[in-house]
Protein backbone atom coordinates (compact mmCIF):
# COMPACT_ATOMS: atom_id res chain seq x y z
CA UNK A 1 0.00 0.00 0.00
CA UNK A 2 1.14 3.69 -0.81
CA UNK A 3 2.21 6.23 1.54
CA UNK A 4 -0.06 8.17 -0.69
CA UNK A 5 -3.10 6.12 0.17
CA UNK A 6 -2.01 6.71 4.10
CA UNK A 7 -1.97 9.78 3.90
CA UNK A 8 -5.87 9.75 2.35
CA UNK A 9 -6.61 7.53 5.15
CA UNK A 10 -5.60 9.66 7.73
CA UNK A 11 -7.65 12.88 6.06
CA UNK A 12 -10.67 10.77 5.09
CA UNK A 13 -10.73 9.95 8.39
CA UNK A 14 -10.28 13.21 9.84
CA UNK A 15 -12.63 15.21 7.44
CA UNK A 16 -15.27 12.81 7.55
CA UNK A 17 -15.09 13.49 11.58
CA UNK A 18 -15.02 17.19 10.73
CA UNK A 19 -18.08 17.09 8.65
CA UNK A 20 -20.31 14.71 10.28
CA UNK A 21 -19.01 14.73 13.83
CA UNK A 22 -20.22 11.15 15.01
CA UNK A 23 -20.10 8.26 12.38
CA UNK A 24 -19.83 4.73 13.70
CA UNK A 25 -16.39 4.25 12.96
CA UNK A 26 -15.15 0.80 14.52
CA UNK A 27 -15.54 -1.44 17.31
CA UNK A 28 -17.33 0.51 20.30
CA UNK A 29 -17.60 3.49 18.10
CA UNK A 30 -14.18 5.00 18.42
CA UNK A 31 -10.39 3.79 19.12
CA UNK A 32 -11.68 4.09 22.99
CA UNK A 33 -14.29 1.77 22.57
CA UNK A 34 -16.62 4.11 24.64
CA UNK A 35 -20.12 2.91 22.47
CA UNK A 36 -21.38 6.56 23.15
CA UNK A 37 -23.24 8.25 20.55
CA UNK A 38 -22.66 11.38 21.97
CA UNK A 39 -25.06 13.56 19.77
CA UNK A 40 -28.11 12.71 17.57
CA UNK A 41 -30.94 15.25 16.44
CA UNK A 42 -33.36 12.13 16.32
CA UNK A 43 -33.10 10.29 19.71
CA UNK A 44 -33.22 11.69 22.96
CA UNK A 45 -35.06 10.45 26.39
CA UNK A 46 -37.78 12.67 25.77
CA UNK A 47 -38.27 11.47 21.94
CA UNK A 48 -37.63 7.77 23.28
CA UNK A 49 -40.97 8.47 25.15
CA UNK A 50 -43.41 8.89 22.42
CA UNK A 51 -44.40 6.24 19.83
CA UNK A 52 -42.62 6.46 16.72
CA UNK A 53 -39.68 4.39 17.39
CA UNK A 54 -40.01 0.85 15.09
CA UNK A 55 -38.75 -1.51 12.74
CA UNK A 56 -37.52 0.42 9.81
CA UNK A 57 -36.26 -2.85 7.72
CA UNK A 58 -34.42 -5.77 8.15
CA UNK A 59 -32.65 -7.53 5.83
CA UNK A 60 -31.16 -11.06 5.39
CA UNK A 61 -27.07 -10.52 5.18
CA UNK A 62 -25.95 -13.80 5.18
CA UNK A 63 -27.67 -17.67 4.49
CA UNK A 64 -25.52 -19.58 6.91
CA UNK A 65 -23.09 -19.28 10.29
CA UNK A 66 -19.60 -20.78 11.25
CA UNK A 67 -20.26 -21.52 14.93
CA UNK A 68 -22.48 -19.31 15.53
CA UNK A 69 -21.05 -16.51 14.20
CA UNK A 70 -23.30 -14.71 11.55
CA UNK A 71 -23.09 -10.80 10.87
CA UNK A 72 -20.96 -8.27 12.69
CA UNK A 73 -21.99 -4.84 13.63
CA UNK A 74 -21.58 -2.34 10.80
CA UNK A 75 -19.32 0.68 10.12
CA UNK A 76 -21.54 3.90 9.02
CA UNK A 77 -21.48 6.80 6.83
CA UNK A 78 -23.89 8.55 7.24
CA UNK A 79 -23.66 11.64 4.63
CA UNK A 80 -21.65 10.47 1.62
CA UNK A 81 -22.04 12.45 -2.08
CA UNK A 82 -20.81 9.91 -4.44
CA UNK A 83 -21.39 9.47 -8.35
CA UNK A 84 -25.08 8.40 -7.55
CA UNK A 85 -25.98 10.94 -5.46
CA UNK A 86 -26.49 11.39 -1.44
CA UNK A 87 -25.89 8.26 0.65
CA UNK A 88 -26.32 7.05 4.13
CA UNK A 89 -23.91 3.81 3.96
CA UNK A 90 -23.56 0.76 6.47
CA UNK A 91 -20.60 -1.87 5.80
CA UNK A 92 -21.56 -5.33 7.34
CA UNK A 93 -19.37 -8.29 7.87
CA UNK A 94 -20.20 -11.72 7.66
CA UNK A 95 -18.46 -15.10 8.92
CA UNK A 96 -18.59 -16.36 5.27
CA UNK A 97 -16.07 -13.61 4.31
CA UNK A 98 -18.00 -11.28 2.92
CA UNK A 99 -18.34 -7.82 3.20
CA UNK A 100 -22.21 -5.66 2.25
CA UNK A 101 -22.67 -2.21 1.81
CA UNK A 102 -26.00 -0.88 2.40
CA UNK A 103 -28.19 1.99 1.84
CA UNK A 104 -29.61 2.24 5.54
CA UNK A 105 -32.09 5.03 4.18
CA UNK A 106 -33.48 2.75 2.00
CA UNK A 107 -32.27 -0.96 3.02
CA UNK A 108 -31.05 -1.76 -0.28
CA UNK A 109 -28.08 -3.21 -1.19
CA UNK A 110 -25.13 -0.80 -2.63
CA UNK A 111 -22.32 -3.78 -3.36
CA UNK A 112 -20.79 -6.59 -2.05
CA UNK A 113 -17.54 -8.50 -1.65
CA UNK A 114 -16.69 -11.69 -1.48
CA UNK A 115 -13.50 -13.40 -0.70
CA UNK A 116 -12.68 -17.25 -1.11
CA UNK A 117 -15.80 -19.86 -0.73
CA UNK A 118 -16.08 -20.44 3.04
CA UNK A 119 -19.15 -22.74 3.27
CA UNK A 120 -21.61 -22.62 6.36
CA UNK A 121 -21.46 -25.19 9.43
CA UNK A 122 -17.42 -25.09 9.30
CA UNK A 123 -15.24 -24.43 12.36
CA UNK A 124 -16.64 -24.20 16.29
CA UNK A 125 -17.84 -22.03 19.14
CA UNK A 126 -14.26 -20.81 20.16
CA UNK A 127 -12.45 -21.12 16.35
CA UNK A 128 -15.19 -20.31 14.12
CA UNK A 129 -12.98 -19.35 11.24
CA UNK A 130 -14.22 -16.98 8.42
CA UNK A 131 -14.51 -13.10 8.95
CA UNK A 132 -14.60 -12.80 12.69
CA UNK A 133 -13.50 -9.06 13.22
CA UNK A 134 -16.25 -6.34 12.49
CA UNK A 135 -15.20 -3.71 9.00
CA UNK A 136 -13.92 -0.69 10.07
CA UNK A 137 -13.42 2.87 8.87
CA UNK A 138 -10.24 5.00 9.58
CA UNK A 139 -10.79 7.09 12.50
CA UNK A 140 -8.70 9.64 14.85
CA UNK A 141 -6.97 9.34 18.06
CA UNK A 142 -8.68 12.34 20.12
CA UNK A 143 -11.47 12.28 22.06
CA UNK A 144 -14.44 12.67 20.07
CA UNK A 145 -15.90 16.26 21.36
CA UNK A 146 -18.39 15.86 24.48
CA UNK A 147 -21.91 17.32 23.45
CA UNK A 148 -22.79 21.03 24.08
CA UNK A 149 -26.26 20.40 23.37
CA UNK A 150 -28.80 20.05 20.94
CA UNK A 151 -27.99 17.41 18.09
CA UNK A 152 -25.84 17.17 15.29
CA UNK A 153 -25.93 16.03 11.72
CA UNK A 154 -28.70 15.39 9.40
CA UNK A 155 -31.40 14.67 11.79
CA UNK A 156 -31.11 18.31 12.27
CA UNK A 157 -33.81 20.38 11.49
CA UNK A 158 -32.78 22.18 8.16
CA UNK A 159 -31.87 25.15 7.68
CA UNK A 160 -33.27 27.43 4.90
CA UNK A 161 -30.76 29.00 2.47
CA UNK A 162 -32.47 31.97 2.68
CA UNK A 163 -30.25 34.89 3.91
CA UNK A 164 -31.11 38.36 6.00
CA UNK A 165 -32.88 40.80 3.78
CA UNK A 166 -30.52 42.37 1.70
CA UNK A 167 -27.83 39.70 1.72
CA UNK A 168 -28.96 37.42 -0.72
CA UNK A 169 -28.57 33.72 -0.15
CA UNK A 170 -26.61 32.39 2.54
CA UNK A 171 -24.18 30.74 0.12
CA UNK A 172 -23.89 33.95 -1.92
CA UNK A 173 -23.95 36.34 1.45
CA UNK A 174 -22.47 39.77 0.20
CA UNK A 175 -20.66 42.06 1.99
CA UNK A 176 -21.37 45.75 2.42
CA UNK A 177 -19.23 48.05 0.02
CA UNK A 178 -16.17 49.20 2.51
CA UNK A 179 -13.40 51.68 1.57
CA UNK A 180 -11.07 49.58 -0.29
CA UNK A 181 -7.75 49.45 2.18
CA UNK A 182 -3.59 48.50 0.89
CA UNK A 183 -3.08 45.28 1.15
CA UNK A 184 0.25 45.14 3.83
CA UNK A 185 4.04 44.77 1.74
CA UNK A 186 5.19 41.31 2.27
CA UNK A 187 8.19 40.93 3.47
CA UNK A 188 11.25 40.37 1.01
CA UNK A 189 11.75 36.76 2.15
CA UNK A 190 8.51 35.79 2.83
CA UNK A 191 7.31 32.92 0.73
CA UNK A 192 2.99 31.95 -0.13
CA UNK A 193 1.42 30.69 2.47
CA UNK A 194 -0.13 27.12 1.41
CA UNK A 195 -3.48 27.06 1.25
CA UNK A 196 -5.16 25.37 3.93
CA UNK A 197 -7.04 21.71 2.74
CA UNK A 198 -10.57 22.52 2.19
CA UNK A 199 -12.65 20.06 3.68
CA UNK A 200 -15.33 19.52 0.65
CA UNK A 201 -12.83 18.61 -1.68
CA UNK A 202 -12.89 15.23 -3.64
CA UNK A 203 -10.91 12.57 -1.70
CA UNK A 204 -11.53 8.82 -1.60
CA UNK A 205 -12.68 7.14 1.56
CA UNK A 206 -12.43 3.49 2.49
CA UNK A 207 -13.29 0.90 4.51
CA UNK A 208 -11.56 -2.34 5.63
CA UNK A 209 -12.05 -5.53 6.28
CA UNK A 210 -10.19 -8.49 8.07
CA UNK A 211 -11.03 -12.00 5.85
CA UNK A 212 -10.12 -15.19 7.16
CA UNK A 213 -7.00 -15.55 5.77
CA UNK A 214 -5.42 -13.08 7.64
CA UNK A 215 -5.30 -10.54 5.37
CA UNK A 216 -6.64 -6.60 5.30
CA UNK A 217 -8.49 -5.16 2.63
CA UNK A 218 -8.96 -1.70 2.31
CA UNK A 219 -11.98 -0.74 -0.31
CA UNK A 220 -13.67 2.18 -1.57
CA UNK A 221 -16.96 2.92 0.08
CA UNK A 222 -18.50 3.87 -2.70
CA UNK A 223 -18.04 -0.02 -4.98
CA UNK A 224 -15.92 -1.82 -3.01
CA UNK A 225 -12.90 -2.01 -5.07
CA UNK A 226 -9.73 -2.68 -3.71
CA UNK A 227 -7.12 -0.61 -5.57
CA UNK A 228 -4.44 -2.32 -3.65
CA UNK A 229 -3.37 -5.83 -3.03
CA UNK A 230 -4.68 -7.31 0.25
CA UNK A 231 -2.00 -7.53 2.89
CA UNK A 232 -1.07 -9.99 5.16
CA UNK A 233 -1.96 -9.20 8.82
CA UNK A 234 -2.03 -12.18 11.27
CA UNK A 235 -1.63 -15.39 10.13
CA UNK A 236 -4.76 -17.66 8.35
CA UNK A 237 -7.87 -18.87 10.75
CA UNK A 238 -6.84 -16.98 13.79
CA UNK A 239 -9.90 -15.35 15.75
CA UNK A 240 -8.89 -11.70 15.43
CA UNK A 241 -11.49 -8.73 17.22
CA UNK A 242 -11.58 -5.10 17.01
CA UNK A 243 -10.29 -4.03 14.05
CA UNK A 244 -9.00 -0.86 14.13
CA UNK A 245 -7.36 2.05 12.13
CA UNK A 246 -5.56 5.21 13.44
CA UNK A 247 -2.88 6.96 11.70
CA UNK A 248 -1.87 4.84 8.85
CA UNK A 249 -1.55 1.56 11.61
CA UNK A 250 -4.19 -0.81 11.46
CA UNK A 251 -4.25 -2.97 15.15
CA UNK A 252 -6.33 -5.59 15.85
CA UNK A 253 -6.36 -8.56 18.71
CA UNK A 254 -6.06 -12.45 17.98
CA UNK A 255 -8.20 -14.52 20.86
CA UNK A 256 -8.49 -18.12 21.62
CA UNK A 257 -4.83 -19.34 20.09
CA UNK A 258 -7.25 -20.91 17.19
CA UNK A 259 -5.20 -22.60 14.50
CA UNK A 260 -2.47 -21.99 16.61
CA UNK A 261 -2.16 -18.18 16.30
CA UNK A 262 -1.02 -17.14 19.23
CA UNK A 263 -3.20 -14.38 21.38
CA UNK A 264 -1.71 -10.87 20.99
CA UNK A 265 -2.21 -7.87 19.70
CA UNK A 266 -1.24 -7.23 16.32
CA UNK A 267 -0.16 -3.57 14.65
CA UNK A 268 0.53 -3.53 10.83
CA UNK A 269 2.17 -0.43 9.33
CA UNK A 270 0.15 -0.13 6.02
CA UNK A 271 2.58 1.75 4.23
CA UNK A 272 5.89 -0.50 4.75
CA UNK A 273 2.99 -3.80 5.01
CA UNK A 274 5.58 -4.24 7.48
CA UNK A 275 3.67 -6.35 10.89
CA UNK A 276 4.28 -5.85 14.53
CA UNK A 277 3.29 -8.23 17.38
CA UNK A 278 2.36 -7.96 21.12
CA UNK A 279 2.23 -11.80 21.97
CA UNK A 280 -0.17 -12.39 25.80
CA UNK A 281 -1.15 -16.05 27.40
CA UNK A 282 -4.74 -15.05 26.33
CA UNK A 283 -6.58 -11.93 25.30
CA UNK A 284 -10.00 -10.94 26.54
CA UNK A 285 -12.83 -8.80 25.69
CA UNK A 286 -14.91 -8.77 22.32
CA UNK A 287 -14.17 -4.86 21.27
CA UNK A 288 -10.15 -5.71 21.34
CA UNK A 289 -7.53 -3.10 22.18
CA UNK A 290 -8.85 0.32 22.90
CA UNK A 291 -6.52 3.35 21.94
CA UNK A 292 -5.37 6.28 23.70
CA UNK A 293 -5.48 10.05 22.19
CA UNK A 294 -1.54 9.95 22.80
CA UNK A 295 -1.22 6.25 20.87
CA UNK A 296 -1.11 4.23 22.88
CA UNK A 297 -2.65 0.48 22.91
CA UNK A 298 -4.36 -0.78 25.70
CA UNK A 299 -4.55 -4.83 26.17
CA UNK A 300 -6.23 -6.97 28.39
CA UNK A 301 -4.07 -9.86 28.72
CA UNK A 302 -5.13 -13.55 29.94
CA UNK A 303 -2.74 -12.98 32.85
CA UNK A 304 -5.22 -11.00 34.46
CA UNK A 305 -2.99 -7.23 33.34
CA UNK A 306 -3.35 -4.01 31.60
CA UNK A 307 -0.67 -3.71 29.56
CA UNK A 308 0.35 -0.70 27.89
CA UNK A 309 1.79 -0.45 24.35
CA UNK A 310 3.86 1.65 22.43
CA UNK A 311 2.01 2.54 19.25
CA UNK A 312 3.47 1.13 16.54
CA UNK A 313 5.83 -0.66 17.94
CA UNK A 314 3.76 -2.39 20.62
CA UNK A 315 6.70 -2.16 23.04
CA UNK A 316 5.38 -2.87 26.40
CA UNK A 317 5.35 0.71 28.42
CA UNK A 318 3.72 -0.15 31.92
CA UNK A 319 0.77 -2.27 33.63
CA UNK A 320 -1.64 -3.02 36.04
CA UNK A 321 -2.35 -5.70 38.08
CA UNK A 322 -5.99 -6.54 38.47
CA UNK A 323 -5.65 -9.47 40.34
CA UNK A 324 -7.94 -11.43 38.28
CA UNK A 325 -8.42 -12.43 34.85
CA UNK A 326 -10.80 -9.85 32.28
CA UNK A 327 -13.80 -10.48 31.31
CA UNK A 328 -13.92 -7.66 28.85
CA UNK A 329 -11.81 -5.10 26.78
CA UNK A 330 -10.70 -1.77 28.34
CA UNK A 331 -12.89 1.50 27.30
CA UNK A 332 -10.79 4.55 27.81
CA UNK A 333 -12.02 8.26 28.97
CA UNK A 334 -11.17 11.45 30.14
CA UNK A 335 -12.44 12.43 33.71
CA UNK A 336 -11.63 15.42 36.13
CA UNK A 337 -8.37 16.22 33.15
CA UNK A 338 -7.15 12.27 33.41
CA UNK A 339 -7.06 9.43 31.61
CA UNK A 340 -8.57 6.20 32.89
CA UNK A 341 -9.06 3.06 32.01
CA UNK A 342 -12.07 0.43 33.08
CA UNK A 343 -12.60 -3.24 32.65
CA UNK A 344 -14.30 -6.26 34.35
CA UNK A 345 -12.40 -9.19 36.28
CA UNK A 346 -13.92 -12.40 36.35
CA UNK A 347 -14.61 -11.68 40.18
CA UNK A 348 -17.37 -9.69 39.52
CA UNK A 349 -15.57 -5.98 39.99
CA UNK A 350 -15.52 -3.15 37.70
CA UNK A 351 -11.64 -1.48 38.03
CA UNK A 352 -10.98 2.12 37.28
CA UNK A 353 -7.71 2.66 36.27
CA UNK A 354 -5.66 6.00 36.30
CA UNK A 355 -3.20 5.68 33.43
CA UNK A 356 -0.62 7.62 34.28
CA UNK A 357 0.04 6.16 37.24
CA UNK A 358 -0.91 2.86 36.42
CA UNK A 359 -3.23 2.51 39.92
CA UNK A 360 -6.75 1.44 40.21
CA UNK A 361 -9.86 1.33 42.58
CA UNK A 362 -12.66 -1.08 41.88
CA UNK A 363 -16.01 -2.20 43.08
CA UNK A 364 -17.51 -4.37 45.28
CA UNK A 365 -18.52 -7.91 43.07
CA UNK A 366 -22.22 -6.93 41.06
CA UNK A 367 -21.77 -10.18 38.49
CA UNK A 368 -19.02 -13.08 39.56
CA UNK A 369 -18.21 -15.08 35.91
CA UNK A 370 -20.12 -13.15 33.58
CA UNK A 371 -17.85 -12.45 29.84
CA UNK A 372 -19.18 -8.66 29.40
CA UNK A 373 -17.06 -8.53 26.63
CA UNK A 374 -17.12 -5.09 26.65
CA UNK A 375 -18.22 -1.71 28.16
CA UNK A 376 -19.83 1.61 27.43
CA UNK A 377 -18.85 5.12 28.80
CA UNK A 378 -20.45 8.41 28.77
CA UNK A 379 -20.48 11.56 30.44
CA UNK A 380 -23.61 13.73 31.33
CA UNK A 381 -24.23 17.11 30.44
CA UNK A 382 -23.78 17.85 34.20
CA UNK A 383 -19.80 16.26 33.93
CA UNK A 384 -20.70 13.02 35.51
CA UNK A 385 -18.86 10.30 34.33
CA UNK A 386 -20.93 7.13 34.15
CA UNK A 387 -19.71 3.33 33.19
CA UNK A 388 -22.53 0.96 32.09
CA UNK A 389 -21.21 -2.76 32.76
CA UNK A 390 -23.31 -6.01 31.38
CA UNK A 391 -23.61 -8.46 34.35
CA UNK A 392 -25.40 -11.70 34.14
CA UNK A 393 -28.47 -10.50 34.23
CA UNK A 394 -28.56 -6.37 33.79
CA UNK A 395 -26.95 -3.24 32.78
CA UNK A 396 -25.66 -2.29 35.35
CA UNK A 397 -24.58 1.84 35.89
CA UNK A 398 -22.08 3.24 37.67
CA UNK A 399 -20.70 6.72 38.21
CA UNK A 400 -17.10 7.42 38.71
CA UNK A 401 -16.43 10.53 41.49
CA UNK A 402 -14.10 13.20 41.44
CA UNK A 403 -11.69 11.20 43.29
CA UNK A 404 -12.54 8.09 40.97
CA UNK A 405 -14.21 6.14 43.84
CA UNK A 406 -16.76 4.02 41.99
CA UNK A 407 -21.00 3.87 43.36
CA UNK A 408 -23.33 2.34 41.62
CA UNK A 409 -25.96 4.11 40.70
CA UNK A 410 -28.96 1.89 38.65
CA UNK A 411 -29.35 -1.57 37.76
CA UNK A 412 -31.62 -2.24 34.28
CA UNK A 413 -34.51 -5.00 33.87
CA UNK A 414 -33.35 -8.13 34.17
CA UNK A 415 -31.87 -9.14 30.82
CA UNK A 416 -30.77 -12.82 29.21
CA UNK A 417 -26.93 -12.78 28.14
CA UNK A 418 -27.26 -8.46 27.99
CA UNK A 419 -24.24 -7.18 25.44
CA UNK A 420 -23.10 -4.21 25.66
CA UNK A 421 -24.89 -1.34 25.64
CA UNK A 422 -24.67 2.04 23.60
CA UNK A 423 -25.46 5.49 24.69
CA UNK A 424 -26.85 7.72 22.28
CA UNK A 425 -27.67 11.31 23.41
CA UNK A 426 -28.66 10.33 26.87
CA UNK A 427 -30.59 7.34 25.98
CA UNK A 428 -29.25 3.95 26.70
CA UNK A 429 -29.76 0.76 23.98
CA UNK A 430 -29.92 -1.90 26.04
CA UNK A 431 -29.99 -5.65 23.96
CA UNK A 432 -31.30 -8.39 25.77
CA UNK A 433 -29.64 -11.32 23.44
CA UNK A 434 -31.88 -14.13 24.63
CA UNK A 435 -28.76 -16.37 24.07
CA UNK A 436 -28.17 -19.59 26.00
CA UNK A 437 -24.57 -19.36 26.38
CA UNK A 438 -23.91 -22.90 27.41
CA UNK A 439 -23.57 -26.51 26.07
CA UNK A 440 -23.11 -27.73 21.93
CA UNK A 441 -23.68 -24.70 19.19
CA UNK A 442 -27.24 -27.07 18.76
CA UNK A 443 -28.14 -26.76 22.23
CA UNK A 444 -27.37 -22.96 22.50
CA UNK A 445 -29.66 -22.10 19.45
CA UNK A 446 -32.30 -24.66 20.53
CA UNK A 447 -32.78 -23.11 24.28
CA UNK A 448 -31.83 -19.40 23.54
CA UNK A 449 -34.96 -17.31 23.22
CA UNK A 450 -35.79 -14.20 20.95
CA UNK A 451 -33.66 -11.18 21.63
CA UNK A 452 -35.20 -7.62 22.32
CA UNK A 453 -34.00 -3.80 22.61
CA UNK A 454 -34.92 -1.83 25.30
CA UNK A 455 -34.17 2.30 25.45
CA UNK A 456 -33.21 3.50 28.96
CA UNK A 457 -32.80 6.79 30.71
CA UNK A 458 -29.24 6.90 30.96
CA UNK A 459 -29.52 9.31 33.76
CA UNK A 460 -32.20 7.07 35.82
CA UNK A 461 -32.07 3.39 34.36
CA UNK A 462 -35.85 4.33 33.27
CA UNK A 463 -37.20 2.37 30.73
CA UNK A 464 -38.67 4.31 27.70
CA UNK A 465 -39.38 1.66 24.84
CA UNK A 466 -38.71 -1.85 23.97
CA UNK A 467 -38.91 -3.75 20.27
CA UNK A 468 -41.38 -6.38 22.41
CA UNK A 469 -41.64 -9.16 19.95
CA UNK A 470 -39.92 -7.48 16.43
CA UNK A 471 -37.12 -9.65 16.78
CA UNK A 472 -37.03 -13.28 15.54
CA UNK A 473 -33.61 -15.01 16.66
CA UNK A 474 -31.32 -14.80 19.61
CA UNK A 475 -28.33 -12.90 19.06
CA UNK A 476 -24.58 -14.56 19.73
CA UNK A 477 -21.73 -12.20 18.30
CA UNK A 478 -23.72 -9.69 16.67
CA UNK A 479 -24.06 -6.56 19.09
CA UNK A 480 -25.10 -2.99 18.84
CA UNK A 481 -24.25 -0.31 17.00
CA UNK A 482 -26.07 2.98 16.08
CA UNK A 483 -25.75 6.38 14.37
CA UNK A 484 -28.08 8.76 12.17
CA UNK A 485 -30.97 7.76 14.21
CA UNK A 486 -30.89 4.22 13.82
CA UNK A 487 -30.07 1.37 15.69
CA UNK A 488 -28.74 -1.98 14.31
CA UNK A 489 -29.30 -5.10 15.50
CA UNK A 490 -28.42 -8.71 13.96
CA UNK A 491 -29.02 -12.33 14.99
CA UNK A 492 -27.99 -15.41 14.72
CA UNK A 493 -29.57 -16.60 11.62
CA UNK A 494 -27.94 -13.73 9.74
CA UNK A 495 -30.48 -11.10 9.68
CA UNK A 496 -29.92 -7.49 10.14
CA UNK A 497 -33.04 -5.65 12.19
CA UNK A 498 -33.12 -1.45 11.76
CA UNK A 499 -35.02 0.43 14.52
CA UNK A 500 -35.12 4.12 13.73
CA UNK A 501 -38.09 6.86 13.77
CA UNK A 502 -39.56 6.70 9.97
CA UNK A 503 -38.04 9.42 7.53
CA UNK A 504 -40.46 12.08 6.40
CA UNK A 505 -40.56 12.42 2.94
Amino acid sequence: MTRNLVLKLAIGATCAWAQRGADWMTSGFDAQRSHWVRNDGKISAATMSKPGFELVWKAKLTNGARGLETSTPPALLDFYISYRGFRALGFFGTALDRVVAYDIDLGRLEWEKQWGKLTPGGGNIPCPGGMTAAVTRPTILPYPPVPTGGGAGRGNPAKSAVGEPYEGAVTLKRALPSPPVAPPKPAAAAKPAAPAPSPYAARILYVLALSGDGKLHSMWVSNGNETDPAVQFVPPNARAAGLVSVDGIAYVATTNACSGVPDGVWALDVATKSVTKWLSKGMFGGAGPAIAPDGTVYAAGGDGQLTALAGRTLEKKSAYQAGAEFTSSPVLFEHQQKDFAALTTKDGRLHVIDTTTMSGQKSEPFSAGYEAGALASWQDPKGRRWILAPSNKSIVAFEVSADSAIRQVWESRELISPATPVIVNGVVFALSTGEHRTGTATERVKQSKNAVLYALDAATGKELWNSGTTINGFVHSGGLSAGGGRVYVATNDGTQYVFAFPMEH
